[in-house]
């Protein structure tokens, strides 16, 4: 009787742990908020050309000064990376079934990097706005993938917060943004930030092509059967085995009729790409648990994307703050990384579960709405200012709730497409078209006061929709198979992803 043992070594550097995963993340998400607060800042974008009635004119400044850009233009400019964010989403969440997903974000944040080197070297309105669109497209990449990998990785007791911290780089980068174009901008010139950014984020991309890859719970190996048994290629003859000292070594490696991975994503396999994706699609929206959460974040969204546009200019003509913006942004950054670290670890204490995340989202929302609405019934600025740091630090307690429940309602190989979808979702339906509709809205009431109480009283549905959720029969599918089947061996020799550890099998043969 002869034994066969099989070694399977740990797939990653030592000093890779799971917290330096996650610190890498947050400086990721935080790089990307950061470049948003940037392009927004008055150093970076800057004012347009003025002219008084004598005649006398004075140059603009930053970019719509150098381009001589309209607040139209402006405006298209802030949101452009959008269209590449919301088309390319869903593209890379469907490739991470044949690509790894790592090396997706490294090739992503590859893309990010030159596009914000091509805002720097930008010479007019047009090639500005393409380099904003590709750095959405660089962006989609890492922010479908980016959650999936963290709560992969984050231990059991602690995935909702480890969520919160990743998502409270989102009002961190953006505060920073503002400071950091503003510095640039007035003491260099608004060209050098952007240039800036690419340096920071370089090493990033770099780190995803010369790392070895990681592989995502839910997920065969890229060059397994199993990953490839959607896929239609020719077969190939079974490699010559030779058993020696107790190991298994393959004498030729499978040649000449198979396929490469690149030219597994051309010809044919474009349709199995499109097919997954619309079939997966139908899963999702099929999913009452996914879209009752999906209702309540677009509500919310719609309301804290006019916020975050309209909230200091209303601020200034109802309670004639003079200091709005600095008023508006220091409370937005305050309750925003303490709301969203404390929502995280509520729900991890209360125990991480999809009705738990219901209910939380559904009580701090109420609440948020209350406070907020109360808010803006006083007359005097002070108590104004009280109530509403106090809603909005209940409302910003949703963040990590409402992306655990899209993590674990669907079955692990969903999840990047999940969190694309909901991404595509609040922004198309929510943030995106809140602005002007709340400026239309303004021009016919002519009242500041009576708008933001409308806009405030859309947080009473979607703490509804989330109501609605905690009655709704839920399942955790973070521990079922994948539509791959990967085998509980393969999964329990990368789960956590990042654990060293070596796994022996020994057979025995007679």
């Amino acid at each position: 009787m002869s034994g066969v043992s099989i070694s399977q070594a740990a797939p990653n550097p030592s000093w890779f742990s799971p917290k330096i995963l996650l610190a890498v993340f947050c400086i990721i998400n935080m790089l990307t908020y950061i470049d948003r607060g940037t392009i927004a800042s008055n150093g970076v974008n800057g004012s347009s050309r003025t002219c008084t009635e004598s005649g006398t004119c004075t140059s603009g400044s930053g970019i719509q000064g150098d381009f001589d850009l309209s607040n139209f233009e402006d405006g298209c400019l802030s949101s452009a990376f959008m269209v590449g964010l919301l088309i390319s989403s869903p593209v890379f969440a469907t490739l991470a079934k044949s690509i790894n997903p790592f090396r997706l974000i490294g090739f992503g944040l590859s893309v990010w990097t030159v596009a914000v080197i091509g805002c720097g070297f930008s010479f007019n309105f047009w090639s500005i706005t393409f380099c904003r669109m590709l750095v959405g497209v660089g962006e989609a990449s890492f922010i479908s993938l980016a959650a999936p990998f963290i709560d992969d990785n984050a231990p059991a007791a602690q995935k909702t917060a480890w969520l919160a911290i990743f998502y409270m780089c989102i009002p961190t980068g953006y505060a920073m943004g503002y400071v950091y174009g503003g510095l640039v901008g007035s003491n260099l010139n608004w060209r050098y930030a952007f240039w800036g950014e690419a340096i920071l984020m370089l090493p990033f991309a770099i780190l995803g092509f010369v790392m070895k890859p990681l592989q995502m719970k839910g997920f065969a190996p890229i060059q397994s059967e199993k990953a490839l048994s959607d896929i239609e290629t020719p077969s190939c003859e079974t490699p010559d085995v030779e058993v020696k000292d107790g190991k298994i070594s393959m004498k030729d490696e499978c040649t000449g009729k198979c396929s490469s991975i690149s030219s597994r994503l051309i010809g044919s396999n474009y349709w199995d790409h499109l097919s997954r994706f619309a079939k997966d699609t139908r899963v999702l929206l099929s999913d009452k648990v996914y879209v009752v959460n999906a209702l309540g974040t677009i509500a919310y969204n719609f309301v804290l994307g006019a916020y975050s546009y309209w909230g200091p200019k209303a601020g200034y003509n109802i309670y004639n703050m003079t200091d709005a913006d600095l008023i508006f942004g220091g409370m937005t950054i305050v309750c925003g990384v303490v709301g969203t670290l404390a929502g995280g670890f509520i729900l991890d204490f209360m125990s991480s579960t999809i009705p738990n995340a219901f209910k939380l989202l559904s009580v701090s929302t109420l609440l948020g709405a209350i406070f907020c609405f109360s808010a803006f019934c006083f007359k005097s600025m002070y108590p104004f200012l009280a109530f509403f740091a106090v809603g909005e630090l209940l409302v910003f307690a949703t963040q990590a709730p409402v992306n655990y429940i899209n993590l674990h309602c669907v079955k692990p190989s969903m999840r990047p497409l999940s969190m694309a979808i909901a991404t595509v979702a609040l922004h198309v339906f929510g943030d995106v078209p809140s602005s002007p509709i709340v400026g239309v809205l303004e021009d016919y009431l002519n009242n500041w006061r009576e708008t933001a109480l409308i806009l405030t009283a859309i947080l009473f549905p979607a703490a509804g929709f989330w109501f609605i959720g905690t009655f709704l029969p839920s399942v955790d599918r973070f521990n079922e198979e994948s539509e791959s089947d990967v085998t509980a061996a393969h999964e329990s020799s990368t789960t956590p992803l990042l654990e060293e550890k070596t796994t022996e099998t020994t057979e025995s043969t007679t």
